[in-house]
């Protein structure tokens, strides 16, 4: 309704090929026009700065608008401009969120390849937002709902309408949170409830036990009468299956749970302050005035850093994909411009 500027708006089609020439044929009949190479590559220079960002001139302008635009011979009734696409990343600039009737299109083997590619689309740019799954599979809707990295998983509706709440139980609102993925404070859908401040008043529920300790006796304050359980209340997670999740989760960053409080720099978990080594990537703790802070880096900048073994400059204007940022925090390649 709005030419695609709504964030959670799609961006990307991913298709198991098994239906995708069915799929082709009703985009084609509901308004959606294929672009050959040539046409791709003309959109492209159009759509997304050297910045890789969306052009301003383009956004919610309509199809037809900006394929008249860019010298596509494109029926009036155009309504989308589809881009096959072969990857995703800075060799794909129209992977990037497009902010208008374009969407890039994949076909995958299956729809564990169609996992993966969504993934991609993701780390790349949204990480946390939102994506959408047309299925009839139960069991595929459940592997996709667990396992991407999104906050809302929209089922066989429109993702635009669908995560602002209009065809969903989802919370009505259009500004979407996106988590500890994207670096936001929820993953809510944000409504009035979220800028209330709330003054409680709590009254005690359960006694807190208390001790003193005279000489070697130890006598309990009096307390009042004990209360009867709530239902369904615990006396909490049991300490060895939480000492089994804390092993767990350390084996997956790679650092081994002992018993023994020394620790080894290979011990070390990748958030620890210690100084960089060699491969660790550039140091990112001196300040630097004399090179100009990167107006926008991507996870391939990053990578390009740590195997120059060089340092990105940054400032507060600087715009950092969530994959790039991610990267360079690990190995600690950005430096903050003063």
């Amino acid at each position: 309704f709005d030419n695609g500027v709504l964030c959670s708006s799609e961006n990307s089609v991913v298709v198991d090929e098994e239906v995708s020439a069915e799929l082709r044929r009703e985009f084609e009949r509901q308004g959606g026009y294929f672009l050959n190479d040539r046409e791709t590559d003309l959109l492209t220079a159009a759509l997304v700065t050297s910045q890789g960002l969306p052009n301003p001139e383009l956004v919610g302008k309509t199809a037809s608008e900006i394929a008249r635009r860019i010298g596509i011979e494109a029926q009036p009734d155009t309504r989308v401009l589809i881009a096959p696409l072969a990857g995703v990343g800075r060799d794909y600039p129209l992977s990037i969120e497009k902010l208008c009737p374009v969407l890039s299109f994949y076909v995958v083997e299956d729809w564990r390849s169609g996992c993966e590619r969504c993934t991609e689309i993701l780390q790349y740019g949204g990480m946390g937002h939102t994506m959408s799954i047309h299925s009839q599979d139960e069991k595929v809707i459940l592997e996709f709902g667990l396992k991407k990295p999104a906050f809302r998983i929209v089922v066989n509706t429109p993702t635009t309408l669908g995560s602002i709440g209009m065809t969903t139980g989802l919370a009505p609102s259009m500004t979407l949170g996106c988590g500890g993925h994207g670096g936001n404070i929820t993953s809510d859908n944000l409504t009035p409830h979220h800028l209330l401040n709330i003054k409680r008043l709590a009254y005690e529920t359960q006694p807190a036990a208390l001790a003193t300790k005279k000489n070697t006796a130890v006598t309990e304050l009096p307390s009042r009468s004990p209360r009867t359980p709530r239902p369904g209340r615990t006396s909490g997670i049991d300490p060895a299956l939480l000492a089994r999740r804390v092993e767990s989760f350390l084996e997956s960053r790679g650092v081994t749970a002992t018993g023994s409080s020394d620790t080894t720099a290979d011990d070390l978990p990748s958030g620890s302050v210690e100084p960089p080594t060699s491969d660790q990537g550039p140091a990112s703790t001196s300040p630097v005035e004399s090179i100009e802070p990167a107006t926008f880096v991507c996870e391939q900048d990053v990578r390009q850093a740590i195997e120059n073994d060089k340092p990105i400059i940054v400032d507060d204007k600087t715009i950092i994909t969530p994959a790039a940022r991610d990267l360079a925090e690990q190995k600690r390649v950005f430096v903050q411009a003063e």
